[in-house]
């Protein structure tokens, strides 16, 4: 099995930017992962939406896509858990 491939909307990108360093180090290294592994234990199918999952970190979520047939993983947002899911 190859390992997919990462990429990220501007706006997630521009989202993961502005949180504090520390922060950014533990939510891009959960990120890094899903290369490796795109549906980790704990990840969760968003209900309603077709083929977006977020993984949990910490009051962070990152929602995310999964592209099997082209194996990518693209990153839609990083945001506080009050805020993710507007």
């Amino acid at each position: 099995m190859a390992d997919y491939s990462i990429t990220f909307a501007r706006s997630a990108r521009k989202e993961l930017e502005a949180l504090p360093n520390s922060l950014i180090i533990r939510v891009f290294s959960k990120i890094e992962a899903l290369c490796i592994e795109p549906r980790p234990s704990g990840c969760r199918k968003l209900q309603g939406l077709t083929n977006l999952w977020r993984i949990r970190i910490g009051d962070y979520r990152v929602i995310y896509s999964i592209d099997d047939n082209a194996v990518t993983v693209d990153v839609v947002a990083v945001r506080h858990r009050r805020e993710a899911y507007e």
